[in-house]
């Protein structure tokens, strides 16, 4: 029989926001995948990462096996692909001796996830290997509670941008209709910030960071002061609304 891999979206950080199914995945599996950073000899830098502190929670720490991806590698692209490669074997040699393998990853496997790319070494080193994911709770959905913001209402649309891909495409989300959230925007903390005061929509927005754990941060954004943020921040920017009920139905 073929062995399963199986990502589950384990949330932004509150071990009590991984969900029933996600528990019940990860206590099922033989052996479950945590993505670690690596240092700058490319080995395991020993800090242990989100995922793997909300994993352990649910599971003994025997059972769980940590594994360097290149989660900070961003300008070499040779050495982040010889780290997936890497990473990719390794998860290989997991599946050749085990039926059920889980990858832990913060928010959902299917939303800007490292699980993406482990899936697809895999595909290539195990063929026939079947690939399962668990939905998780993400980091807008948090924010969105903990902050009160209301994510979208009626017809309105919702777009989520990875500020990874430059203030610009930040800009014209802001110009457009409908809730902007944004990713991964701590080290352009200033410039997030001069974006949503041209558009005129720094009054209304909310950014979060660390959020279910001790170091939680959520603030307006209109207290931006231009320095530097954690790297996994988020923002939400609401739609523009004129506060009657149903006003965008």
């Amino acid at each position: 029989m073929s062995s399963k891999l199986i990502g589950v979206g384990v949330g932004p950080g509150d071990p009590e926001l991984v969900t029933v199914k996600g528990v019940n995945a990860l206590r099922a599996a033989d052996v479950v995948v945590v993505p670690v950073m690596a240092a700058p000899d490319g080995k395991d830098g020993g800090e242990r990462g989100r995922a793997e502190a909300t994993v352990l929670h649910y599971v003994p720490e025997e059972k769980v096996v940590r594994v360097v991806f290149a989660l900070n590698e961003r300008s070499d692209r040779a050495r982040r692909e010889a780290a997936w490669d890497a990473a990719g074997a390794r998860v290989a040699d997991l599946l050749g001796r085990h039926a059920t393998v889980a990858f832990a990853t913060i928010g959902d496997p299917n939303v800007y996830s490292t699980f993406t790319y482990l899936a697809h070494t895999i595909g290539e080193l195990v063929p026939g290997t079947v690939v399962e994911t668990v939905p998780g709770i993400t980091a807008m959905q948090d924010l969105a509670a903990r902050s009160g913001a209301v994510l979208t209402e009626g017809t309105e649309p919702l777009t989520l941008v990875p500020v990874t891909a430059g203030a610009a495409v930040l800009k014209d989300a802001l110009n457009g209709p409908g809730t902007v959230v944004a990713y991964k925007f701590g080290r352009q903390a200033a410039e997030v910030a001069e974006a949503l005061r041209d558009s005129g929509r720094i009054d209304d927005a909310v950014w979060g960071s660390a959020l279910g754990l001790e170091d939680e941060s959520i603030r307006p954004a209109a207290e931006l002061d231009g320095e530097p943020l954690p790297y996994l921040s988020t923002l939400i920017a609401p739609a523009r609304r004129d506060g009657t009920r149903g006003g965008k139905l």
